[in-house]
């Protein structure tokens, strides 16, 4: 199982942008696809944006897409999400997820698809 840590995230005012990082223990990471989710208070955890072990194949939410990306560097066991033209509804505590190595190169937006996840960070924008 792999181990995840979030690091990232802050305060900011509407439309400026953070760099969220997940770093990753253990010696399934390449082998994993990741994804970031979210979860605003009083609100279901949602997801945000995933990658392919490979990197080759990416998704995002439809509330996301064309302001964050997702990228990956299994070299150094770790990846981001950059974060631009924040919304205040992006307001959450955002969660690194880790899919199982046996789902090969599958990817998926739905949370139980993950298995290991991190602690969270907070990222609160300001209107």
């Amino acid at each position: 199982q792999v181990q995840l840590v979030e690091s990232g995230g802050g305060l900011v005012q509407a439309g400026g942008s953070l760099r969220l990082s997940c770093a990753a223990s253990g010696r399934t990471f390449s082998n994993s696809a990741m994804g970031w989710f979210r979860q605003a208070p009083g609100k279901e955890r949602e997801f945000v944006a995933a990658v392919t072990k490979s990197g080759g194949n990416i998704l995002y939410a439809d509330s996301v897409k064309g302001r964050f990306t997702i990228s990956r560097d299994n070299a150094n066991n770790t990846v981001n999400l950059q974060m631009n033209t924040l919304k205040p509804e992006d307001t959450a505590v955002y969660y690194c997820a880790a899919g199982s190595p046996r789902s090969g190169s599958a990817i998926n937006t739905g949370a139980t698809f993950y298995g290991s996840w991190g602690q969270g960070t907070q990222v609160t924008v300001s209107s």
